[in-house]
């Protein structure tokens, strides 16, 4: 099975830059995963037209897609207009092998992130599982070096990092920071992605994407740079399954 994470892509903003966009397009079609797991920040200030740009945009990658919105996306009652167009803030997919639940981080007009207690037990449910689990968000849990100080962090990081634990979910993939990044924590792996197709880049990092392949509990973790398509192996790992 392939997933492909992607993640502030800021299709609408000043910093998009239109090749990196074709590419990515070009690379995940050729690609063919089989679900392309996007972690918010599509938009850049979440008005109807930079939706309808995006739908437009992510409608011509080929393959089925699980979307959460990110602070960007929910600017401006923008959150309103993500489920109109592309449904649910909570997406779920399931398959025979792996559960992957989307949980909206985000807060109307402002950059911080919040899970909310109303949600744990919805994740409690939907991760009631023996196949892989992994939790999709906009925001990171854990800081990520090199981004300056930190002030975006959900408020309520600590009690969902401590449920992640406790469900023993298998991944977290996350954006927001526009760097790449991979913690292990307990037996968790906190994925960050970095930016697609935005200049928005730190240091001397590059647009980019994660891919995973996972077969019979091994699962490769790579970032493909969007640029020129090279690959950087992130993690190699036999999977155990509780």
């Amino acid at each position: 099975m392939i997933v492909a994470h992607v993640s502030d892509l800021h299709l609408t903003g000043s910093n998009f830059v239109e090749k990196w966009g074709e590419n990515l397009i070009k690379i995940l079609n050729s690609i063919k995963p089989d679900i392309v797991v996007i972690t918010g920040d599509i938009t850049d200030d979440g008005y109807i037209h930079e939706y309808e740009i995006a739908k437009e945009f992510l409608g011509r990658i080929d393959a089925e897609k699980l979307i959460v919105p990110g602070n960007h996306d929910a600017r401006n009652k923008g959150y309103e207009i993500f489920e109109e167009i592309f449904g649910t803030r909570y997406p779920l997919y399931e398959n025979d092998e792996i559960v992957i639940l989307g949980i909206d981080s985000s807060e109307p007009d402002i950059d911080d992130g919040h899970i909310g207690r109303e949600n744990y037990s919805m994740i409690k449910e939907k991760m009631a599982t023996d196949k892989m689990k992994i939790l999709a968000l906009h925001h990171h849990l854990i800081p990520i070096p090199g981004t300056g100080r930190e002030r975006n962090i959900p408020i309520d990081a600590g009690d969902v990092l401590n449920l992640c634990m406790k469900l023993q979910i298998n991944f977290v993939l996350s954006g927001h920071k526009h760097l790449p990044w991979k913690w292990k924590l307990e037996n968790i792996y906190l994925i960050t992605a970095g930016t697609a197709c935005s200049r928005r880049l730190k240091g001397k990092s590059y647009p980019s994407f994660n891919l995973f392949r996972i077969e019979d509990g091994e699962i490769s973790l790579k970032e493909i740079n969007v640029s020129n398509g090279s690959e950087k192996e992130i993690l190699n790992h036999k999977l155990t399954i509780p």
